[in-house]
């Protein structure tokens, strides 16, 4: 353990999640804005179902922590959605165990602490064309953006029920003209414009919940961040600058 002691956000899901920590992706994007804020911590994994995350629930957070997390986003439903092997085996989750499944990861995460906020990541689209091998033997497709926006809708309406903030990143990246286009590197995940629409929706709810405290990037604390006569020289030559509320690019607006 490194000191000092501070927030905590966890990222629970899949390839989504995973993937989103390089090549600009939205948690690269989050882990700077939070560089001096909070620990942004990788708990997702390429491949994970909703079944698989309930198998790893109580090892990955675990009741009896002497510190639980401020902030936990949950990702998952994109590789629910897919289309059924006659095996069994696989990770099409049928949708109402899906919803059975994503309520159990709620209700454990809403009991880790009264301070652990959460919110719920709706599947993205897909761009069919774009993926490769989209299909089983008799030509049908494995992936289709449909079955991800009824996985999207019921992960988006079982929020709404229990009073969980939610976003939709099936519409959000849809809103773009060009989204097929620009969005994803494979058909399924997200490149640098992708990463940014995600990023920018959860930095919106951040920034509009009305959590005590507020967990938005700009009002949180900066860790180290007095003025000190080793920052870099001023233009005056005879003061220093305080660069620790600059975020790097500057000429990028992420309010």
């Amino acid at each position: 353990m490194v000191g000092p002691k501070r927030p905590q956000f966890v990222l629970f899901g899949s390839s989504i999640v995973q993937h989103s920590f390089y090549d600009q992706g939205w948690a690269a994007i989050l882990s700077h804005l939070y560089a001096r804020k909070a620990d942004i911590i990788l708990r997702g994994y390429a491949g994970w179902n909703s079944r698989r995350a309930l198998q790893v629930l109580d090892d990955i957070f675990p009741k009896n922590a002497s510190e639980q997390p401020s902030l936990v986003i949950v990702y998952f439903g994109g590789n629910d959605s897919v289309l059924a092997h006659p095996s069994g085996l696989g990770q099409h989750v049928p949708l109402q165990e899906y919803i059975q499944n994503m309520t159990k990861i709620a209700i454990h995460l809403k009991s880790l602490s009264k301070k652990t906020r959460i919110i719920f990541l709706g599947a993205p689209p897909v761009n069919e064309a774009q993926i490769l091998g989209n299909s089983d033997l008799l030509g049908q497709p494995l992936r289709t953006n449909e079955s991800c926006r009824i996985y999207s809708e019921a992960c988006l309406e079982l929020c709404r029920e229990m009073n969980l903030k939610a976003i939709d990143i099936w519409s959000a990246i849809q809103k773009r003209k060009d989204w097929r286009d620009v969005c994803f590197n494979d058909g399924i995940h997200l490149t640098a414009e992708g990463s940014e629409i995600v990023a920018r929706e959860i930095l919106k709810v951040l920034k509009e919940a009305e959590w005590e405290p507020s967990l938005h990037w700009k009002s949180m604390p900066i860790e180290f961040g007095e003025d000190s006569p080793y920052d870099p020289v001023a233009a005056d030559g005879k003061t220093t600058k305080n660069v620790s509320r600059e975020p790097f690019p500057e000429n990028l607006d992420w309010d």
